[in-house]
């Protein structure tokens, strides 16, 4: 069984800012996540388990380019097929998989920006795209299927690639072309996907989303991971959420996301510690 994971889960720009701010907070109280022998990334948290896991350090992290540059694509979202897929992940009447493949249709035929302009922007705020040599497993969803992935360094995927498909948010950016199949999102599923840590015993899970989306950290999911492993779950707390504001891609909230989840970081710290290394 591995000993310690640390999943990141979904939540934009402001989301890997949260990341980033809470795990410096955390560590200078004593807490160091940063050496957890599985991370597993979800949108946002791609990003950040890409960044952690191939040792670049969390504080220089802080200083990735998240504001979009002259060379970048601007953001194009379809927002009327954006409309239905939202409507679809409420859907009751369906079942995840038929709900997730109906997103997917709607992500494939959504006119959003050029996929290897999208799939270039991201890839050059990355440490490299090759894969690090320790456990990483980035999630994306499959679009024709609904089902689920998870990449690891065994996968023969290109890591810039996988990280770009799970942070495909349907109808805002372009599903990313792997193997023949394209993938979206891996948030679509879950904002956690903390499933995918079932081996470890002892479990940090950071969600951005928890305290605003339905699918940010899916109570089923988490109660499931606690049957057999220690788990935290953390969730921006009042000022941290004051600080990330309503829209997960305002790049002038990331100086004050970090600062504010540095600050909750060492409020927690004793809390995660009594998981981390109780």
């Amino acid at each position: 069984m591995t000993e310690t994971a640390l999943v990141l889960g979904a939540g934009g720009i402001t989301g890997i800012a949260w990341h980033l701010g809470l795990i410096v907070g955390l560590r200078e109280a004593g807490v160091d996540l940063t050496g957890a022998h599985l991370i597993v990334g979800t949108s946002a948290g791609s990003v950040t388990g890409a960044l952690l896991a191939s040792g670049v350090d969390p504080v220089r992290a802080q200083r990735l380019e998240a504001r979009l540059g002259a060379t970048d694509p601007p953001m194009r979202p379809d927002w009327a097929r954006g409309a239905e897929a939202f409507a679809l992940l409420s859907d009751e009447n369906r079942t995840p998989e038929e709900i997730r493949a109906g997103v997917g249709r709607l992500a494939v035929a959504a006119d959003v920006i050029a996929e290897e302009r999208y799939v270039d922007a991201l890839s050059r705020r990355l440490p490299g795209h090759e894969w690090p040599e320790r456990p990483l497993l980035i999630t994306a969803v499959d679009t024709a299927t609904g089902r689920p992935m998870a990449w690891d360094r065994r996968s023969g995927v290109p890591l810039n690639r996988a990280v770009a498909a799970s942070c495909a948010v349907p109808c805002l950016f372009p599903p990313v072309t792997i193997n023949g199949s394209r993938y979206m999102d891996g948030g679509v599923r879950s904002g956690t996907n903390a499933d995918f840590a079932s081996t470890a015993a002892r479990v940090v899970v950071l969600a951005p989303l928890a305290p605003v989306r339905m699918r940010g950290a899916p109570t089923a999911e988490i109660d499931a991971l606690r049957e057999r492993s220690r788990v935290i779950l953390v969730a921006p707390d009042a000022e941290a959420m004051a600080a990330l504001g309503p829209n997960v891609f305002d790049t002038s909230r990331w100086e004050p996301a970090t600062e504010a989840a540095m600050a909750q970081g060492r409020r927690i710290a004793p809390e995660v510690a009594g998981v981390w290394t109780g």
